[in-house]
């Protein structure tokens, strides 16, 4: 649209909208403006697309480390136990399969001594008359070290005082015991335990000169216990020296047998390979989104022709159809029962899987991670050129596309700078014209009147001349 001017309307002392016709002139000149803030806008777009591919690449990247990782999921295996409610086990990468036959005797139990019940806990222990007392409780045997409970009246001589007494004690002075007052209908008592287990945790009352009457210690028992005909004893009832590798948890004396059998964990290595084949479903998602051609536009994404994406979809085609001679018949992820889809993405037959991993279990392993022939062991080496930060094709791509991105933002920098420079020089041209035009009416008015009055003196010079020659 061009600048037009009506000239009564500009002589009417109206003058012009200053701002309105710079805006006018710059117009045409702005439009380049538009032009690189489209450019940049497409820019990050691509950008952002980039930054999610990469993204995804490397969650890919880090499955194959895992299935490719000589300690991770294939190293690991698991204990079961035939009877859980008897003994439970749980095993370390360290554990070695096998089949192992239980039979737990005895648990470890803890220490315990207590007395006969008292018609209340308030009331004082001490023989009649006495005003003090003595009791030595021996922790851990015959041998065990002993511990002197001084008795005073109205301080510790009733059972509710005494267990308040102990437990402070205890705490303080490390004993590993702890008091408790227990009631039922045939009265009150005082039961000591120690806070571990097994014949450390014995109990036994060696000296007593107050009314007390001290019932015969129970507990402080080792487990007892064999191990594929092997007798063992265990303090605690969480057992780790028994089986290499493997920690025994007894929960329960059994007169039969328990089978506990250590073996490879499938779980997580069909963990593992269900977190591969995700991983590069999303990355194939991610590039077939872009190479895919739109059928109401005929366009193909915003990346669709970016090289960069077509030397990755490349590779990783190649990498996933990788193929080996031996490790008993798996030769590929088909074998394995991962199979490629006509979109190039993979699905996963968890059926097949679980049978190649329980008939070939060290096959299976060898096809994923043998040192120069590994499925994993490729993969993770071609995986790590892919996102090199320096020489990685999405990397590349965004290298570029900030340089792009920073060389636009220069530009345009730059060109608002010159347009902000023009409009002041414009608007202070125009503003000196438009000063002129709101002038004009009052110059045009003078200038009449002077005329006016010219010719009115005229006039009045001839009238006069005329009337002297009469």
């Amino acid at each position: 649209m061009g600048i037009s001017f009506n000239a009564a309307s500009l002589l009417n002392g109206n003058g012009i909208d200053v701002n309105a016709v710079v805006g006018e002139l710059q117009a045409t000149t702005s439009k380049q403006l538009t032009l690189w803030q489209q450019q940049q806008y497409v820019l990050q777009n691509k950008a952002s697309l980039l930054t999610g591919i990469n993204t995804d690449l490397s969650s890919l990247a880090s499955a194959v480390q895992a299935l490719a990782d000589p300690i991770g999921a294939f190293s690991a295996v698991t204990a079961t136990s035939s009877l859980p409610a008897v003994v439970t086990a749980t095993a370390s990468s360290s554990a070695s399969p096998g089949n192992h036959t239980l039979v737990v005797s005895g648990l470890a139990s803890s220490g315990t001594v207590y007395t006969a019940a008292l018609a209340d806990s308030k009331t004082s222990f001490l023989p009649t008359g006495a005003t003090t007392g003595d009791i030595v409780l021996q922790v851990g045997g015959s041998s065990g070290t002993t511990h002197d409970v001084q008795i005073t009246a109205g301080t510790n001589d009733t059972i509710s005082t005494l267990a308040d007494y102990i437990n402070q004690q205890s705490q303080a002075n490390n004993w590993g015991v702890t008091a408790s007052v227990l009631t039922d209908v045939s009265g009150s008592r005082i039961a000591i335990s120690s806070q571990a287990t097994g014949s450390p945790s014995a109990l036994a009352v060696t000296t007593n000169t107050t009314s007390l009457a001290f019932q015969p210690p129970v507990g402080g028992t080792d487990a007892v216990f064999t191990v594929d005909g092997i007798p063992f004893s265990s303090s605690s009832n969480t057992v780790t020296d028994a089986i290499s590798g493997v920690t025994l948890n007894l929960v329960s004396p059994y007169t039969g047998q328990v089978q506990v059998a250590v073996s490879p964990d499938q779980s997580q290595v069909t963990s593992a390979l269900t977190n591969f084949v995700s991983a590069y479903n999303r990355v194939m998602a991610d590039l077939n989104g872009q190479f895919a051609v739109d059928p109401n536009t005929h366009n193909q994404g915003p990346l669709g022709s970016d090289a960069g994406l077509r030397t990755l979809q490349t590779s990783l085609l190649s990498d996933v159809t990788f193929t080996v001679n031996g490790s008993g018949g798996l030769v590929n992820l088909a074998a394995l029962g991962i199979d490629m889809q006509n979109d190039g993405t993979l699905s996963i037959d968890a059926q097949k899987v679980s049978s190649a991993l329980a008939s070939n279990p060290s096959g299976v392993q060898d096809f994923f991670q043998n040192l120069t022939t590994g499925f994993a062991t490729n993969f993770n080496k071609d995986l790590s050129s892919l996102t090199a930060p320096t020489q990685g094709p999405l990397n590349l791509d965004l290298t570029e596309n900030q340089t792009q991105q920073a060389d636009l933002t220069d530009r345009m920098a730059n060109f608002q700078t010159q347009l902000a420079t023009q409009r002041q020089y414009l608007i202070a041209q125009f503003s000196s014209v438009n000063a002129s035009l709101q002038l004009y009416p009052f110059l045009l008015q003078q200038v009449l009147s002077q005329l006016g009055n010219t010719s009115s003196t005229s006039s009045n010079s001839s009238a006069t001349k005329g009337t002297s020659t009469s």
